[in-house]
């Protein structure tokens, strides 16, 4: 060392000693109010040792001194393990033991302090001095990844009302335990030790005492609540392990060079780069962090969860902002978490109340399949509110009695776990989850929590829906007003007509009257086909439902298009009547076929087929056109004032949706973007007792 570095090196050294020594006299005057308050004496006491002998050493050059500095480096480590250590144990009463689990870190600490004193002794009596310096190195790197693990698990560990106490502490020593994980990883990596890093050692220690010392002001006798999360245990336990890593590396990277001869560098760098390659995608692959949290929780802690942080969470999750489609999505999320699953799938009961729809998936594909309310799945998970296993069902069926899944919930890959959303004494939803990312045992700890937090997240969806359905209600209000105006408007165009009537009994011969009259019936017909594209009567019709020949109805469609210049194809499996009241079914499929023209360029085929499905008629209207997005038909299509059409209000399809399940049918839709759009309605078929009497109306009108 040469006499500019030696000065340095005097300075540094000289200066921690003397800040950790009127520390220690500090730290003295408290020595009866506990073992925290002594562990910290001892502590900074070696501090101030440490520094003693490494400024004894750049003045002198003497030998000894060295050996005293690198044994006195060993003690402060030592000495700040023992503080930390005692400041983590919890205060225990009287005849209280120290929990198991937390008495490893103390063996481990042990097991390292001896370790390095081993190594420091080969050093020092020159023992194989290039084995001993490594071993050395390693042995004191080793030291320093233990000492940053016990510093994150405290601060992680105190309460929040301590944090504050704590927190100057722990960066004080996480900075100097930073300082000491590059001075020996680079000294291991590249088998010397940065002379500048070492001769300012001292000074990097002494920015840390005062941080320390405030905690010590402000803790008085470090009395606090310490308080233990999974969380912090699997934080812990990763650093811990992404700690063993490194050292293992470093320790192979430093073979590689020494038994690579001249491609020893270069075969280091690539291995430290593929170490460090690896490390990151482990750190971010969820099927490692699941099992990791899954192991910790098993082995660390008598309950899998921390159920306040799981309910945080969940409550956050579901908190999130999105509308109702994106809420169904954050359900899906917070109950997958739970479980460790990457993906799942909700069905909502529809408006109708008859059967149950996908209505969000995250990570799953989405699914046209539909599920009636009676069915023997919604009816198992109604009576028992059980959380359906299908793992378990498989093997064991019988504990499932009189439960028979359907086919379509067989058919969806990685399912896993059916989990019922009721709100009071109604199912409201039910949730397909995916097989999880680590093997999890659905014990009664994992269905309680899945059944609390399902019972949360109906109450929600029950809560979005009322939002919905009175959003709704002010839709239809803000639409009555808006009727009131065009009644005015219509009122103001009779009175104009009427006018006009009075006076063509003494005018009707005069030529500019009668041009006159011509305007003005031209411009009240073009006014009222502007009100009628705005607004639309929907009255539900006072006589009751009858018998309807939907041959007759579609036939009469398709005249009526074909006056417009368009050409509907006609397909009749045979003639069928349906029930329901004529004008409407003749409103609702007029309103499906003007759609797909709407939807088709001339020359497109549009197309209404007529056939029987069961106890039903089915009316399946297709085109090839446009098409829609599978988002907007699960979202969009069948709600109010939603509406493809520059010039449309979205009522049409919400009230022909809304008809026909109130007759008992049903619509669905298949459709994609670029391709065409098929919907299928299914009508009830009327008794077959009245359908003679039906024809023979039919035939006299």
């Amino acid at each position: 060392m040469d006499s500019k570095m030696a000065i340095v090196t005097a300075w540094s050294y000289g200066l921690v000693a003397v800040l950790a020594a009127f520390l220690a006299l500090y730290l003295a005057s408290g020595w009866r109010k506990g073992g925290r308050s002594r562990a910290m004496f001892v502590a900074v006491a070696l501090c101030a040792l440490w520094g003693s002998m490494g400024l004894a050493f750049a003045l002198t050059g003497q030998p000894l001194f060295l050996a005293g500095n690198i044994f006195a480096d060993v003690l402060r480590f030592g000495g700040w393990y023992l503080f930390l250590l005692v400041l983590m144990q919890p205060e225990l009463a009287e005849g209280e033991h120290v929990p198991g689990r937390s008495q490893w870190l103390t063996g481990l600490a042990l097991v390292l302090f001896v370790v390095g004193l081993a190594a420091q002794t080969l050093v020092v009596f020159g023992i194989d001095p290039a084995l001993s310096q490594r071993i050395a190195l390693f042995a004191s790197l080793a030291m320093t990844v233990f000492g940053l693990l016990l510093v994150e698990r405290l601060f992680r560990n105190v309460s929040p009302d301590f944090r504050w106490s704590i927190k100057p502490l722990c960066l004080g020593l996480g900075g100097v335990f930073l300082f000491d994980l590059y001075l020996f990883s680079d000294a291991l990596l590249f088998n010397r030790v940065d002379v500048d890093a070492f001769s300012i050692r001292g000074f990097a220690h002494a920015l840390g005492l005062p941080l320390v010392a405030l905690s010590a002001i402000r803790s008085h006798d470090w009395k606090r609540r310490l308080v233990m999360s999974q969380r912090v245990a699997l934080q812990s336990a990763t650093l811990l392990i992404v700690g063993a890593y490194l050292l293992f590396m470093a320790a192979a990277g430093y073979y590689v060079r020494f038994f690579g001869g001249e491609w020893g560098r270069a075969l280091q760098l690539a291995l430290l780069f593929a170490a460090l390659l690896v490390l990151v995608g482990l750190t971010f692959s969820g099927s490692m962090r699941a099992r990791l949290r899954v192991q910790v929780g098993k082995h660390f802690f008598s309950y899998r969860y921390d159920y306040r942080e799981e309910w945080l969470r969940f409550t956050q999750t579901l908190s999130s902002q999105g509308g109702f489609a994106g809420m169904g999505r954050h359900v899906v999320r917070g109950l997958a978490d739970m479980v460790e699953s990457p993906g799942g799938a909700l069905w909502l009961k529809d408006p109708s109340g008859r059967f149950f729809a996908q209505a969000a998936c995250w990570n799953m594909p989405a699914s046209p399949a539909t599920e009636d309310v009676g069915s023997t799945l919604c009816t198992f998970l109604l009576d028992s509110g059980w959380v359906i296993n299908l793992e378990e069902y498989r093997s064991l069926p019988r504990r499932y009695d009189g439960l028979e899944l359907p086919s379509w919930l067989v058919e969806v890959p990685n399912a896993w776990l059916v989990v019922p959303l009721t709100t009071g004494s109604e199912l409201i939803a039910f949730v397909v989850l995916a097989t999880a990312r680590a093997r999890i045992d659905v014990n009664w700890e994992v269905n309680d929590l899945l059944k609390t937090a399902a019972r949360q997240a109906g109450a929600f969806l029950g809560q979005m829906q009322a939002s919905e359905a009175l959003l709704e209600v002010r839709k239809f209000d803000s639409f009555n007003r808006m009727s009131a105006f065009v009644v005015h408007d219509l009122k103001n165009i009779i009175t104009q007509l009427s006018l006009m009537l009075k006076n063509a009994e003494r005018h009707r011969d005069n030529p500019e009257f009668q041009k006159d009259m011509l305007m003005t019936v031209e411009h009240s017909v073009e006014r009222m086909r502007t009100l009628m594209m705005q607004l639309r009567e929907g009255a539900t019709p006072l006589d009751g439902p009858r018998g309807i020949d939907l041959a007759a109805v579609i036939r009469r469609i398709q005249t009526a298009k074909s006056g417009q210049g368009r050409d509907v194809e006609v397909t009749f499996d045979e003639r069928m009547v349906a029930r329901g009241h004529e004008d409407r079914i003749e409103r609702v499929i007029g309103h499906l076929v003007q759609n797909a023209l709407d939807a088709t360029e001339h020359g497109g085929r549009v197309w209404v087929r007529l056939a029987r499905q069961g106890a039903q008629a089915l009316v399946e209207v297709g085109d090839n056109g446009h098409g829609m997005s599978p988002e907007f038909v699960r979202e969009r299509l069948f709600k109010p004032f939603q509406t493809t059409k520059p010039t449309g209000m979205g009522i049409g399809a919400y009230e022909s949706f809304q008809y026909v399940h109130e007759l008992g049918g049903k619509m669905s839709v298949d459709s994609a973007v670029d391709v065409g759009t098929q919907v299928d309605l299914l009508l009830p078929l009327f008794d077959a007792g009245h359908a003679p009497q039906a024809e023979t109306t039919k035939e006299a009108e």
